[in-house]
């Protein structure tokens, strides 16, 4: 008997422990505030250029902006016309003219260009040019070569850090890899230390920035050294205050994992970024997945889910483009980071719960009832458009994922992530050429097979690169010189000649190591039960090395085993508590301090690329001393929020990867920080820097 208050009193602790975890983690940081900067800077700087305007806009700049404001705002503060920024004449019909473009030297001369032709023609204008996200010395000293830096206002239009989900905020600087690993232009690790610093002035100092690579760890101590350089500009400033609600920035460089990029994406986010694209968040759609069917029958609450077209007949449709958000789309939040093989599964379900719900209609038999179905009804026909919306994506997506060279490369990649048959993955790859595969598939697994094995044989190489040109053409022998030149050396020969510098020989990966010490491959009896609880889910049995990399960091016990195997311990004596066998989740575990690549030095130093690990100090502070580290990072009852940067970007199924990190930790939430998000597709395009030039300016329907 006396046993029974023992009881009674545990189950009241772990009532007010579930409580107090629950309370925790309904904290998350409010990025919102980086949109409403962004969104302001906006309409100031278009309110310093007084009366109606004509705006001129670097065509990569309309993604990010679409994000952060609409066209009626623009109309609102002035702007009359908007153009893209091509060459050729501008026929503006307003006084003033503004131009709004990222600082690059070829956007200078053709703004140069039309202003000499203005000139030439007795147009008179008042012209401003407002550079993202800020001022250049370079091209002051263009415009002044041009003669008319005396007829333009240069000033700055500082846009950073914009929220591409709830966990997600991005730089939208689609072009960071390429300036940085193949042009040599570091300004982007400058940029991005400003977007940081701002952070910190809204949520605090960072107690503690650690990175991994070269250009990482550069831009780490780049803020850190201007934040002992800085003062608090104002009583909001949060630059004098150790932040409460950030324990760490961690900066990974993307040359450090070039591994994941490369392999074809599987979760359903990633795949629809490899298959369609996905630009800005938003992506181009048949208009008929777009818009509500017109059936009055339907219009009333069918409950029969429409079917959609067959996918290759959606292909052919007109395109419209679509927000991916989960603002508008709750769905979209259950399905984004799902491997795609589950999503099949998931939409049936939903599918099944919404004609249950229509069927209520049914059972509504009192006037209180009816009323009550109708209030729920509007719900339901948006959850059946947005379930349309999905099954028509997914149809869209599963004739590729049948194609055979879709599934050949998927072979030949987890053949050459297990380091199985190298010779007879290289001889599957140029069978590719011959079939005539795309060329970003080709070139990404001849990448991939030159990273995980340190090299392809040097003739066999030659052979290959003599395919490659003779079958897709000349023109791509840049691009396989630049993936061939330091510091990217992402296609080496082995053994390397005997000119090679000793960076090159440097940057060979060990991947074969990694391999096991980071438990990159799992293998399981049954992979579809056990990998949803390990972040190799994302690729069918393979872990993101960038992910391991910051669960070093984050989640130490996420590297040594697999939390599966933890639960099924747990489960096996209480299936009340956390579910039966396979089928339950994980078990969330208290998040553990950050102390930094503890435990991992080792294994950290052998890939390429430095490491730093630093305590920041409050600038201001006696001595220049910040709170002793063992306080400032045990873990706090509210909840806190780790900062991961992805120096180059980032794909989708990296994101998916960290939800799933933050969703087993209590009291840490991950927030996604990047340059733009990538894929393989995305980095092959972007070093091959393709694009014809068009013939002058077109007009921006608003």
């Amino acid at each position: 008997m006396a046993a029974a208050p023992v009881a009674s009193t545990s189950t009241s602790q772990d009532t007010v422990q579930t409580s107090r975890q629950t309370k925790v983690e309904e904290q998350p940081l409010d990025i919102t505030v980086l949109k409403e900067l962004a969104r302001k800077a906006l309409v100031d700087a278009l309110n310093s250029v007084n009366g109606v305007k004509t705006l001129v806009l670097d065509n990569s700049l309309a993604g990010p902006l679409g994000l952060i404001t609409e066209v009626a705002l623009l109309k609102h503060h002035g702007v009359d016309k908007m153009f893209w920024l091509e060459p050729g004449p501008l026929s503006a019909t307003t006084t003033n003219v503004v131009y709004l473009c990222r600082p690059k030297i070829n956007f200078v001369r053709i703004i140069a260009d039309q202003i000499k032709r203005h000139t030439r023609e007795g147009q008179k204008h008042n012209y401003t040019l407002f550079l993202v996200p800020r001022t250049s010395t370079l091209v002051s000293r263009i415009l002044e070569e041009e003669g008319v830096l005396g007829e333009i206002t240069v000033s700055a239009y500082n846009l950073q850090f914009i929220p591409l989900a709830e966990d997600v905020v991005s730089l939208e600087h689609d072009s960071a890899f390429r300036e940085i690993w193949a042009d040599g232009d570091e300004t982007v690790l400058y940029n991005s230390m400003l977007a940081f610093m701002t952070m910190q002035s809204l949520y605090g100092v960072f107690p503690r920035v650690i990175a991994k690579g070269d250009h990482a760890s550069r831009l780490a101590k780049l803020l850190s050294k201007n934040l002992e350089t800085s003062t608090p500009d104002n009583a909001n400033n949060m630059l004098g205050t150790m932040s409460d609600k950030l324990d760490s920035l961690i900066i990974i460089d993307r040359r450090v994992d070039m591994i994941t990029p490369l392999l074809t994406q599987l979760t359903y986010e990633g795949l629809i970024d490899e298959v369609i694209g996905i630009r800005n968040s938003h992506v181009e759609l048949p208009v008929s997945l777009l818009t509500t069917p017109g059936a009055p029958n339907q219009a009333a609450g069918s409950s029969t889910t429409p079917q959609p077209q067959a996918g290759t007949s959606l292909a052919r449709e007109k395109k419209k483009k679509h927000h991916l958000t989960t603002a508008t789309d709750p769905l979209l939040g259950e399905l984004r980071d799902l491997n795609f093989s589950a999503v099949g599964k998931k939409l049936n379900q939903v599918a099944r719960r919404l004609d249950e719900d229509y069927k209520l209609r049914h059972q509504a038999k009192t006037v209180a009832q009816i009323k009550d179905f109708v209030g729920k009804l509007g719900g339901l026909q948006s959850e059946h458009q947005t379930l349309r919306l999905h099954t028509g994506l997914s149809e869209m997506l599963v004739p590729h994922t049948r194609t055979d060279i879709f599934n050949r490369s998927l072979e030949i990649q987890q053949n050459l992530l297990a380091s199985y048959d190298i010779n007879g993955q290289i001889s599957a790859i140029e069978e590719l050429i011959t079939q005539e595969a795309d060329i970003q598939t080709v070139l990404r697994l001849l990448c991939l097979a030159s990273i995980v094995t340190g090299g392809i044989k040097a003739k066999v190489l030659e052979n290959i690169k003599r395919e490659i040109l003779q079958a897709y053409g000349y023109n791509y022998l840049p691009l396989l010189l630049t993936l061939a030149s330091p510091p990217l050396s992402a296609l080496l020969p082995s053994p390397l000649p005997t000119s090679a510098p000793p960076s090159v020989a440097a940057s060979k990966y060990p991947y074969t190591n990694l391999r096991k010490q980071l438990r990159l491959l799992i293998e399981d009896a049954d992979p579809l039960e056990e990998l949803e609880n390990d972040i190799s889910y994302v690729y069918s049995g393979y872990a993101p090395i960038s992910v391991r990399l910051i669960q070093c960091v984050a989640q130490k016990g996420g590297v040594l085993s697999n939390p599966a195997g933890e639960k099924d311990k747990k489960v096996a004596g209480d299936d009340t508590k956390a579910g039966k066998g396979k089928d339950a989740a994980p078990p969330k575990v208290q998040a553990h301090p950050i102390v930094g690549w503890k435990g991992f030095e080792d294994v950290v130093a052998t890939i390429p690329g430095a490491a730093v690990d630093i305590v920041q100090k409050i600038p201001g502070s006696q001595d220049g001393a910040g709170p002793a580290v063992s306080t400032l990072l045990l873990p706090k009852e509210q909840s806190t929020t780790t900062v991961v940067f992805f120096l180059g970007g980032c794909t989708y199924t990296e994101i998916a990867a960290l939800r799933w990190v933050g969703r087993q930790n209590i009291g840490r939430r991950i927030l996604v920080a990047t340059t733009g998000i990538v894929s393989g597709k995305s980095m092959v395009e972007s070093l091959a820097d393709g694009g014809a030039v068009a013939a002058g300016p077109s007009e921006v329907g608003i």
